[in-house]
């Protein structure tokens, strides 16, 4: 049973934030009150078993609603403007042109009025230097945190409440450094330490080796360009230049292989010593200073790999098998309770997707394979090794990258085979000797090496982009996709042997007939003018401009050309009408254009009231554009209307901006 406490937990966090309205304390604390006697009154084994996963679901559902009474905030409902002092409380990212910054107690000058928010995120400009603790002082513009671009979508409001950042903002003038934080900061130290290693990669490096550097070391990503993002992304290695399991593997395993080696090559140390456990405690203290380089515990993937190499290490010291599906779940476990918020990004779900598959594969029972080998056969088996470990992590995250990312890489495990080898005997071991040269000032060799190393890796994944270029598709899922996906996880970590394939089995069927999601007919933007229809070949903008972040966030969604114009749209001075063979919109700007688009169109949209005498055609009005955020529309042939979603389904819920 333990094994499934995660997914249960899931489900009840994804069931709390699925509800319409914000529900009350008392009855969550009331059903997990019944959920444990329940669990307690029983005595029968599969009695126990279904009361201790509906507890465990129940316990997900208030994970939430707690985590926000800690570390929650009241959202900026009103842009603020002003003259603020705040302390500086992390760097998300830096490049030559700014700095985005998380600041916290923010304190009005000068009559500024007070925000009643716990953080923000700043854009500051990139000189003076900072770093955690220090005191700075700017007129600052402050804004609500965007809703999401599309229903379903990442939810910028969700992730801010939880992570306590009530608004984004940025420094327009008078921007100074006004106090440097304390020296015996642990966290400024380690941050100051981040950005010399940071330094001393550009010193040696440049262009793309540099900024690849600099997130394969200190986790900072900042300087990656959006098209060397692509490249790495269609050829599926976009997971090597973001620090998780497989850089803390390999520099953990790396030293506890390496002290192991060297102890055990002495004679008097292998009869004093235990060289395992003295090698394991040394991983361990590696895995936990790379975590601490990569960002600590704001890098929640990094944070996931350490603990559990913690207890792959753990299990080596006390003798037990390391890698076990249980672990697994005592990692999700411990993750979900720290950060439930979590759950819901990119990088927990492809990680937690990925280990348990591989965990699962590679405990079932295989031929063991003869102590002595060729070396053409241990080559052999290297690369069969990297390639089905490819091909599993590639299988179990499809479909969440896919829901995610709306991007697959069907020739991942080409430009994994070819890359992994460089990651693992060069960039990597580069990496972590010249960090370790850096104190006595001769790391620049070692930084030529890994920078080497990155330069062919980006050529393998160029090359490997340009092969896949029409093959990656783009595929759009619904919520229900992700639900089938974990069901299918859940059962392939619970059941043993080759039974646990068959959830995996029906889950593709199953994402076919229930997880695949329809194109939009219509597109309508909350926070600009925005209004895209459909065409043969895109879509169309009879309002709003194609260079607009909420439109590019669309043609990067859909992967469809929005452009401005429309083939049959008429305009004046009172507003523009777009006919389809199927339906007519009119877009009003003028009060008086209701009189004759009422009634006359399958759908008004106005930003601003509609009267009341406005009927027989549905309407989009500036209500419910500011609590609903981005309409997308349907058209349904039967019913001859619009099948209308919201990208914010209410605004009852702590983490929503709501409208004044």
């Amino acid at each position: 049973m333990f094994v499934l406490l995660p997914f249960a937990m899931i489900l009840g966090l994804a069931g709390y934030v699925q509800l319409p309205e914000e529900p009350s304390p008392l009855a969550l604390g009331g059903l997990v009150l019944l959920a444990l006697g329940l669990l307690g009154a029983l005595r029968r084994s599969m009695q126990v078993l279904w009361a201790g996963l509906l507890t465990a679901a129940l316990l997900g559902a208030c994970l939430l609603p707690i985590h926000g009474w800690l570390f929650g905030t009241p959202m900026l409902a009103w842009p603020a403007y002003g003259l603020f002092e705040a302390r500086v409380d992390e760097i998300v990212s830096a490049t030559d042109g700014d700095r985005r910054v998380i600041v916290t107690a923010l304190l009005p000058l000068d009559g500024t009025r007070a925000v009643p928010i716990r953080k923000a995120r700043l854009t500051v400009p990139p000189q003076p230097p900072l770093a955690p603790g220090d005191i700075i002082r700017a007129r600052m513009r402050l804004a609500p945190v965007p809703g999401p671009i599309l229903p379903g979508a990442f939810d910028g409001q969700f992730h801010a409440y939880f992570a306590g950042v009530g608004a984004y903002g940025s420094a327009t003038s008078d921007f100074a450094l006004v106090q440097a934080g304390s020296s015996y900061d642990l966290l400024r130290g380690v941050e100051l330490l981040r950005m010399g290693i940071g330094q001393r990669i550009d010193a040696q490096l440049d262009g793309v080796s540099a900024a690849i550097g600099r997130a394969m070391v200190v986790g900072d990503q900042s300087a990656i360009s959006d098209e060397t993002r692509y490249f790495m992304a269609q050829s599926g290695l976009a997971h090597i230049y973001s620090i998780s399991g497989l850089h803390l593997s390999i520099v953990a395993g790396g030293i506890f292989w390496l002290l192991r080696w060297l102890l055990a090559a002495v004679p008097a140390t292998t009869g004093r010593l235990p060289v395992k456990r003295v090698a394991a405690v040394a991983g361990l203290l590696a895995a936990m200073g790379y975590m601490l380089l990569a960002g600590g515990l704001a890098n929640v993937p990094a944070l996931r790999s350490a603990m559990m190499l913690g207890l792959i290490f753990g299990a080596v010291l006390a003798g037990r098998q390391a890698l076990t599906m249980r672990n697994v779940a005592i990692v999700a476990v411990v993750i979900i309770a720290i950060d439930p918020a979590s759950v819901f990004r990119a990088s927990f779900q492809l990680s937690f997707a990925a280990v348990v598959a591989l965990i699962g594969v590679y405990e079932m029972p295989r031929q063991s394979l003869p102590v002595l080998r060729s070396w053409p056969g241990r080559l052999w088996d290297t690369v069969w090794a990297t390639a089905l470990t490819s091909l599993i992590a590639g299988a179990a995250t499809l479909l969440f990258s896919a829901y995610h990312f709306q991007q697959t890489a069907p020739l991942g495990v080409i430009s994994n085979v070819l890359v992994l080898p460089v990651v693992g005997l060069i960039i990597m071991p580069f990496a972590v000797l010249s960090v370790l040269a850096m104190p006595l000032g001769i790391e620049a060799p070692f930084l030529l090496m890994m920078g080497w190393g990155i330069d062919r890796m980006v050529d393998v994944a160029t090359l490997v982009a340009g092969w896949s270029e029409n093959w990656t598709g783009n595929p759009l899922l619904t919520g229900w996709a992700l639900l089938i996906g974990l069901v299918a996880l859940g059962w392939f970590a619970f059941f043993p042997g080759r039974l646990r394939f068959l959830g995996p089995a029906a889950a593709l069927p199953l994402v076919l007939i229930a997880g695949l999601e329809a194109r939009p007919d219509v597109l309508v933007a909350d926070s600009t003018q925005a209004v895209a229809v459909r065409t043969q070949d895109g879509m169309g903008l009879i309002s709003g401009s194609a260079n607009s972040f909420v439109v590019q966030a669309w043609i990067d969604h859909y992967q469809w050309d929005i452009t401005e114009g429309f083939a049959d749209l008429g305009c004046d001075s009172l507003g523009c009408i777009a006919h389809t063979p199927d339906f007519s919109i009119a877009v009003v700007k003028n009060t008086a254009a209701f009189v004759d688009d009422c009634g006359a169109v399958d759908l008004v949209i106005a930003r601003m009231d509609v009267p009341r005498f406005c009927s027989g055609s549905q309407i989009i009005d500036a209500d419910t554009l500011a609590r609903g955020g981005v309409q997308w529309l349907a058209w349904d042939r039967a019913a001859a209307r619009f099948i209308i979603r919201a990208a914010i389904p209410s605004i009852t819920r702590p983490w929503r901006v709501v409208p004044r």
